[in-house]
């Protein structure tokens, strides 16, 4: 039986403006870009969130739900500094460390022999350190698998810590609503509910085949969170699938020619951003993403030949854009551009064995 801790820093960004400058503590701050530039939110605290106003969100359309909100641009060296500083915390307990972004982590505490071996003592343990330390609060969840754990840690929020017992998942599952469920997003909930399902509980009088025939793959999965079954260990390696940069623009592009000429930027960021990774992953396609001014979008992305630095060329990230701009041909809000990572130690291509 594996002891699991989900540690989630509550408003990160926000929280780590507002510590260092006080004078934000009683306002709602939002860290993000300007709403006259058209920013978006990244995080914001919770006297913002009571307006409404959450990450992701346009800045535009937060001041207009906050009229007061404060804007405080991102200083993300700060942030990844700050979480290295929780890290060395966690380490103090358990090597066996899963990192989901710079503001939470999975912990596998099942071998720790610190607070007796007891890993809500441990959880609280941390939550007080990092308030000591480092004056930032987090919430905590404490369970038997990382789906739990997770969900434990959102129980509570902001600065509190929820415990589910083995003992205990029994009782607590079958009222869990299925939005809780990672993956279940507003398209798979309605569908859910067009089928009368809304918890947890619902889901367990389904088999797992009628569930892999209305939700395809996901169904197994389902069948298993369901029940609060997941194997899934703690991944201490963490491998990255795709790399990409984007911009959001002042004011759209109206036509190809302003799209083409601003892509080269984006290209050079892309190199640089690559570069610091590039003795790690192999490049296996190339991508671009085009969001046009009615907020649709479109990507469009090649397989490329062999596993070669054949990807970094401008002209061919050029065709790519041009092609998916024609999808629609109308102007444009943001571009960005990537390329999907693949792992050198799984390459399945293997070496051409010499004939002789």
């Amino acid at each position: 039986m594996r002891k699991i801790i989900h540690i989630d820093a509550d408003s990160f960004y926000a929280s780590v403006e507002i510590r260092d400058n006080p004078s934000l503590r009683h306002l709602p701050v939002a860290v993000g870009g300007s709403p006259d530039k058209r920013g978006v939110i990244a995080t914001c605290n919770y006297n913002a969130r009571a307006f409404g106003v959450r990450s992701a969100m346009s800045s535009a359309k937060a001041v207009l739900l906050c009229p007061d909100l404060v804007f405080v641009r991102p200083r993300f060296e700060v942030y990844r500094s700050v979480s290295k500083d929780i890290h060395t915390i966690f380490r103090d307990y358990t090597d066996l460390i899963e990192p989901l972004s710079l503001d939470e982590a999975y912990l596998d505490v099942s071998e720790c022999k610190a607070c007796k071996g007891s890993a809500t003592l441990i959880a609280e343990e941390i939550r007080a350190r990092v308030r000591q330390d480092l004056r930032l609060t987090v919430s905590a969840g404490v369970a038997p698998n990382k789906f739990l754990a997770k969900i434990a840690s959102d129980w509570n929020k902001p600065d509190g810590i929820f415990v589910i017992r083995p003992q205990d998942v029994k009782d607590f599952i079958p009222q869990l609503p299925v939005r809780k469920i990672n993956g279940v997003g507003k398209v798979t909930a309605a569908k859910m509910e067009a089928l009368g399902i809304t918890t947890c509980g619902d889901l367990q009088r389904l088999s797992k085949d009628d569930l892999e025939r209305h939700f395809g793959s996901y169904g197994e999965r389902l069948y298993n969170l369901s029940r609060g079954v997941d194997n899934r260990p703690v991944q201490t390696e963490w491998v990255r699938k795709s790399l990409s940069v984007e911009h959001t623009y002042d004011h759209d592009l109206q036509n190809l020619d302003a799209i083409l000429d601003s892509c080269e930027p984006l290209f050079e960021e892309l190199l640089e951003r690559f570069n610091r990774i590039s003795d790690a992953y192999l490049v296996s396609k190339r991508f671009v993403k085009v969001k046009f001014a009615d907020f649709t979008q479109t990507t469009l992305e090649e397989l490329l030949p062999g596993y070669s630095g054949q990807w970094r060329s401008l002209p061919d990230y050029l065709r790519l854009m041009s092609a998916a701009w024609a999808r629609q041909k109308k102007p444009v809000r943001l571009l960005g551009m990537g390329v999907r990572l693949r792992d050198p130690k799984n390459n399945n291509l293997g070496e051409q064995l010499s004939l002789f």
